[in-house]
């Protein structure tokens, strides 16, 4: 089963910076795209930013700006580096990976299991 390993949120004053990572666990054969997703309370899940094997990027309007997705393809891991937050970025943010393993090579979605990032006014 292949586990993402997120970290790096936590609580922060406006304007602060925050750095996520997520690492895919296991035997990892490719990797299509990597990014973040969040769901503030009583909110649906948002694309937050994501990023493809390539390199190419795309965010949401919101965060343009402030928030910078990357990632290194030789650690499986994918970071989002969060800068200016506002309190209407507090949310749980949710690792996303759509890859292949070494036991299935046929792509599939994987979801981490959700780190709180609290934007305090």
């Amino acid at each position: 089963q292949v586990q993402l390993v997120e970290s790096g949120g936590g609580l922060v004053q406006a304007g602060g910076s925050l750095r996520l990572s997520c690492a895919a666990s296991r035997s990892i054969f490719s990797i299509n795209a990597m990014g973040w997703y969040r769901q503030a309370p009583g909110k649906q899940r948002e694309l937050v930013a994501a990023i493809t094997a390539g390199g190419s990027t795309n965010s949401a309007g919101s965060v343009k700006g402030r928030f910078t997705i990357s990632r290194d393809n030789a650690k499986n891991t994918v970071y989002l580096q969060m800068n200016n937050l506002k309190p209407e970025d507090t949310a749980v943010y949710y690792c996303n990976a759509v890859l292949a393993t070494m036991t299935f090579a046929v792509p599939r979605e994987y979801w981490g299991q959700g780190t709180q990032v609290t934007v305090s006014s």
